[in-house]
């Protein structure tokens, strides 16, 4: 039985837990990273960088990673060129989750550092 991207519950699963781990060692080092570098450090399944299953996956990652009190991990991935912040579907899933986004770049910076302090000073 496969998802909605193509991918089994099994690899779905597999490429998510590597990419929380990408995410927590990028913020862990108080640093960002690129759509397309985070495709390219992925091993265990192919997402491209700015697909809908790039999207979806962020979205389930920083929902529950914001749900367990440790903020909006995907705050960390950024356009490498242009604005250098992160995507549209960010700032949508941050008011769904009841964010206020009205200035977007200081929501943006405040989640920012609070995901770098949760791992890099972990508790």
């Amino acid at each position: 039985m496969t998802n909605l991207f193509g991918f089994t519950a099994a690899e779905w699963d597999e490429g998510k837990a590597e990419m929380r781990q990408i995410l927590q060692m990028v913020a862990a080092e108080r640093a960002m990273i690129a759509y397309s570098d985070l495709s390219n450090r992925m091993k265990s399944i192919r997402i491209e960088p700015f697909s809908p299953a790039m999207g979806h996956m962020h979205g389930e990652i920083s929902a529950q990673e914001d749900a367990a009190g440790r903020g909006m991990l995907s705050v960390i991935v950024v356009h490498k060129t242009g604005d250098m912040e992160p995507g549209s579907g960010f700032y949508e899933l941050a008011a769904t989750l009841g964010k206020d986004v009205s200035d977007k770049v200081r929501f943006w910076v405040s989640e920012l550092h609070r995901v770098h302090d949760q791992w890099a000073n972990p508790s």
